[in-house]
């Protein structure tokens, strides 16, 4: 498909719903359609609304429409010895820019590089009215009042049609190394985050349960200098590994189908979540991924009393949110944004939580 601009047909769709009073269900690759509440809508396909609009090497700023292939715009990068810092999940292949930052996940290297939502300088917005807007713009001090761009980033589209995202992009590291080292989960928290205060360059560092994995990216001195401190075994090919880790294609994950999923963020150098079930850490433990059949609400009392909060990652939901419960106060507020940028509530109802 030819890179164009389709906003006034993204518009005219809109209107059209809004005319008929018919709810969106906004998508791209559909790569993460399983992610939130279940897809409700006329389908709203943004994949012809793609291409590079900008790309400036020397500011470490890219800008593409919604619909451009997420492959792509990491191809165009790598030319250049770049990336996108936050390492956004592509599970199916078929992933767009604007779902990456509609969905607002991030992959392995996030404690030490930065989230999808910071790392957003600005966007372009089709509201509920129809009209098209932008928000914040090509540097990173570039927003007076809300800063509506990270409002929009992670709404899962409830909030409107993004038609163009900017953002910061960073060189590739000189030199990758990961090392995998038997040690139990706590005590490799603990002994990664000391590595870390110490400078040793760290992006990477997962648990398996017995392993762990440990990514060191940098200048090629700092990185020598690093593998002699941690030791353990050098992985021979590192990238494919955590690419399969990002997108879930490592065979822990392929292993208990039948469970639900839970996604459970959690502050750092937090104990274990003594769960009945399977679990796989990332971010240093900061990611923890609990295969379990516990009730929802055991799980997310567990998450609330270490400090996080736990999201129903795959799996039916039932009667549950798909996301953890909102104070009422919050909850007040998402609603009024939802209500300020959408008021007919045509955009992905429910994707966020029902009401919304």
């Amino acid at each position: 498909m030819t890179e164009q601009d389709d906003i006034p047909g993204l518009q005219a769709r809109v209107h059209e719903a809004l005319d008929r009073k018919r709810p969106l269900r906004i998508h791209g690759g559909d790569s993460k359609a399983f992610y939130g509440g279940a897809p409700v809508g006329d389908p709203l396909d943004v994949t012809g609304h793609r291409g590079i609009v900008n790309y400036e090497p020397t500011e470490l700023v890219l800008t593409a429409r919604a619909g451009t292939p997420l492959a792509k715009v990491e191809q165009v990068l790598a030319a250049e010895n770049q990336m996108l810092p936050f390492e956004p999940p592509d599970y199916t292949g078929t992933a767009t820019l604007g779902g990456a930052v509609a969905r607002g996940l991030s992959g392995p290297r996030r404690p030490w590089a930065g989230c999808a939502r910071a790392l957003v300088l600005g966007l372009g917005l089709i509201n509920g009215r129809g009209e098209h807007l932008r928000f914040g713009g090509q540097v990173m001090k570039n927003v007076a009042g809300y800063d509506v761009s990270r409002v929009v980033t992670g709404a899962l589209g409830t909030l409107g049609v993004i038609t163009e995202v900017s953002l910061k992009v960073l060189p590739r590291p000189e030199r990758s190394s990961t090392h995998v080292l038997e040690q139990a989960a706590v005590s490799a928290m603990e002994q990664v985050e000391t590595w870390f205060r110490q400078g040793l360059p760290v992006t990477g560092a997962a648990h398996d349960g017995r392993f762990l994995y440990l990514r060191l990216e940098g200048t090629g001195h700092a990185v020598a200098a690093a593998e002699k401190a941690v030791g353990g075994e050098a992985m021979a090919e590192p990238a494919p590994w955590w690419a399969s880790l990002r997108d879930q294609r490592l065979p822990w994950f392929a292993s208990g189908d039948e469970q639900p999923l839970w996604r459970i963020a959690l502050p750092p150098i937090s104990p274990p979540l003594a769960l009945e079930g399977d679990e796989f850490h990332d971010w240093n433990g900061q990611l923890r991924w609990l295969r379990s059949s516990l009730p929802a609400h055991r799980i997310r009392e567990r998450a609330a009393a270490l400090g996080g909060h736990a999201t129903l990652f795959r799996g039916d939901p039932g009667e549950t949110e798909v996301f953890h419960p909102l104070p009422a106060a919050v909850m007040a507020l998402q609603t009024r944004l939802k209500q300020a940028f959408d008021p007919q509530g045509i955009f992905n109802p429910g994707r966020l939580w029902r009401e919304l």
